[in-house]
């Protein structure tokens, strides 16, 4: 059988769980009330907040309205520790063993409060903290755990809605601190960062890095009790730390501690705890004295009236809503400028971003518009105040290096202005375009690849690219698979594809070419039948129609002129048969689709050029053994030579546009393989030749830069020294 002490006691009412026994202990009827507090003294805020706290005790314990005949003892413990060495520090351990401990302030962390709020659920002892703010800390979870100032959630929600009203689309988490970076980038500080600042102040040093930063503060509505403690706080830190706003928090929440303890006496509460006698019997108690935990009897109330505060403090209206989270929660949008901080607006959880005060908003209808939503005019990072655009290059950054190819040909792609470092081109132009839509800046500067001479090889051009000699490649550059295995491209700006071109001959017309519609074949079918046809109608007609009728010569010259002149719709006798019309009209159907047809190949034939090659496409072209042109520097060549097993000795590099026509028209190639766009450039100026067949690859025109992939490798295997 497991022994059942070694189980988690039960969360919640102890009258629920019979094995578990426990005795009750009154404190007697004394005049001190000790609450506790977890503080790291080490830090600023923790040094601000004891000094601030003790204040309030002083002040509590001198007013005969609170707590009469109550003296209110607060002992702070210092943790020095964060995350798991602060939770089992020994001093911290015997603040939450302390019988007598009825309320506790702290701890600093979020995760510290974790920890704490699961004991404090066991002991009923309330936990207040005003600096773990952590939105996972759920009352439903951890009930005895009350946040007195607006958690996380409300500090994100309003960070949010800044970036929403700046139109900012991307935000980092996390910066590079150094002089490329550090440039035209916007800094959203947390509340952290307000609080050492009220402490410290901005030194000069401080001053010109913290240039343009917008942070936040929790906002606190100007009062005279808070401008009379700000005056009292010289003397009470002896002038050792400057106040700010934790010290507010800390101060209101001893006197929350206080006037719900002055409301659990005044309705009869007594100050008791109870033992568990399952603590007691473990064995682990000797070490840990554990025996010494008890649970707060009066915990529950204290608790519920700790939730019911409503009072005016140093930070203004001190409540809480339903689901345990302050009233009202807003914050102070600060810019630092100088040596000070401008105060851009405020966000409240009532209206989003405004620049009035928001509790002068309060009694109104809350309004969360995006009309609505206002700040005043921001000084940025560089001491400017034209909204950055994003991320740049600061000043003294090195500009990229664009490799630009130095074609020989096809210059309409790219080309370099004689006499000049100018650069034009349709690739060029695609990338200035492509700059302009960017929201930031990018200093660049092009550097050509090639002799000019000849179209340089562009699979070199891509690996100077892997290999870091440039930092992207801008041009006519295809996208394949072996390039994208070294280096990353753009989407394409263009299609391309690889086509066969060849050339085509006009054929020479003459007195005859009227015949050449038809064969010799067809032209004779087509008389034989029109003869037949005029026997056919000249039998079915001659025993009715007088224009069929006569002498036989009469009739055989009738005969024979209907037959022919159908041929052209020009026949003038009449059919006055049924069986004699029925056979003219299928006859002259059928010479429409004759005339149709001969019309047809006539105009083709005079206006048409022919080609003067088997070549049909690429597989025909496969087939021959005929050479075959390709472009200089163009990924063709390896194509033909790995995917369609194509002899290097067919091969043939030309070198320009007037190259191809030279050597297609004198039949030294009997095709060209290139990529469309350059053909397209190509056939307007030179007549005679024609893409056949379609495309044979799919790709694309794309801009290059280094692969991340290939650069992490990289940057790993220079790191590991390999």
């Amino acid at each position: 059988m497991p022994n059942r002490h070694n189980q988690l006691p039960f969360i919640g009412n102890p009258k629920l769980e019979p094995e578990a026994v426990f005795t009750s202990a009154i404190v007697a009827q004394t005049d001190t009330v000790n609450i506790g507090a977890i503080m790291t003294l080490a830090a600023i805020n923790g040094q601000v907040s004891t000094i601030a706290m003790n204040a309030a005790v002083d002040d509590i314990n001198s007013d005969p309205h609170i707590l009469p005949r109550k003296r209110l003892s607060l002992s702070v413990h210092d943790t020095d520790y964060g995350g798991f060495l602060g939770i089992v520090a020994g001093n911290v351990t015997l603040l939450i063993l302390k019988a007598d401990i009825v309320a506790v302030i702290g701890p600093y962390g979020s995760v510290m409060a974790h920890a704490y709020s699961s004991l404090v659920n066991e002991l009923h002892v309330p936990l207040l903290s005003y600096t773990a703010l952590d939105p996972s800390l759920s009352p439903l979870q951890y009930p005895y755990f009350i946040q007195t100032a607006p958690n996380d959630l409300y500090q994100m929600t309003a960070v949010a809605e800044m970036i929403s009203y700046f139109g900012f689309r991307e935000v980092a988490a996390i910066y590079t601190d150094d002089d490329q970076f550090r440039n035209r980038y916007i800094w959203i500080a947390t509340t952290w960062l307000t609080t050492v600042l009220d402490s410290t102040g901005i030194s000069s040093e401080n001053a010109s890095v913290l240039q343009g930063v917008i942070t936040l503060r929790p906002h606190i509505p100007d009062s005279e009790r808070r401008r009379a403690f700000e005056r009292r706080w010289a003397n009470l830190s002896n002038g050792s730390i400057g106040l700010n706003l934790y010290g507010l928090y800390a101060y209101d929440t001893v006197w929350i501690i206080a006037r719900a303890l002055d409301k659990f006496f005044n309705e009869g509460g007594n100050i008791s705890f109870s033992n568990d006698s399952r603590l007691t019997g473990l064995k682990l108690t000797k070490g840990l004295n554990l025996g010494a935990l008890r649970i707060f009897d009066g915990g529950k109330q204290l608790r519920t009236n700790l939730l019911q505060t409503n009072m005016s403090g140093l930070t203004g209206p001190v409540g809480f809503n339903p689901d345990q989270s302050v009233i009202h929660p807003s914050f102070d949008i600060i810019n630092l400028v100088g040596n000070q901080g401008r105060v851009l607006g405020y966000w409240s959880n009532h209206s989003g971003l405004l620049v009035q005060p928001p509790e002068t908003l309060y009694a109104k209808p809350s309004n969360r518009s995006s009309s609505n939503q206002h700040l005043r005019s921001v000084v940025w990072p560089g001491n400017t105040t034209k909204k950055p655009r994003g991320w740049e290059f600061s000043n003294n950054g090195r500009p990229l290096r664009i490799g630009v190819p130095m074609r020989a040909s096809f210059k309409e792609i790219v080309t370099l202005v004689n006499g000049s470092q100018e650069i034009h081109g349709f690739s060029v132009d695609v990338f200035l375009a492509a700059l302009k839509l960017i929201p930031y800046s990018v200093p660049y500067e092009f550097v050509m690849f090639g002799d000019g001479h000849k179209n340089p090889s562009y699979t070199e051009f891509v690996n100077k690219v892997a290999n870091n000699v440039f930092d992207a490649a801008v041009g006519d550059i295809a996208i394949i698979t072996n390039r994208t295995k070294v280096v990353d491209f753009t989407q394409p700006y263009i299609e391309s594809g690889l086509v066969v071109v060849i050339p085509i001959k006009k054929l020479d017309s003459s007195a005859w070419a009227f015949l050449r519609p038809f064969t010799p074949l067809l032209w004779v079918v087509a008389m034989i039948f029109s003869i037949i046809i005029g026997v056919v109608v000249w039998i079915l007609e001659h025993g009715w129609n007088e224009e069929f009728r006569g002498p036989p010569r009469k009739q055989l010259v009738t005969m024979f002129w209907f037959a022919w002149s159908t041929l052209f719709f020009a026949h003038r006798e009449k059919t006055v048969s049924t069986l004699g019309r029925l056979v003219l009209f299928v006859w002259l159907f059928v010479v429409l689709i004759i005339n149709s047809s001969y019309t047809a190949s006539l105009t083709s034939i005079l206006t048409v050029q022919q080609l003067s090659s088997p070549i049909r496409g690429i597989e025909s072209l496969i087939s021959t053994d005929e050479r075959i042109g390709f472009q200089v520097g163009s990924f063709a060549e390896n194509y033909m030579i790995e995917e369609l097993n194509i002899p290097k000795s067919r091969l043939l590099a030309l070198g320009s546009p007037q190259e191809y026509a030279e050597k297609l028209r004198a039949g030294i190639v009997a095709a060209i393989v290139d990529e469309r766009p350059y053909i397209d450039l190509f056939l307007p100026n030179n007549c005679g030749f024609q893409v056949v067949g379609q495309e044979f690859t799919k790709s694309g025109w794309g801009f290059v830069s280094i692969s991340v992939h290939i650069l992490l490798a990289k940057l790993r295997k220079s790191y590991l020294g390999l």
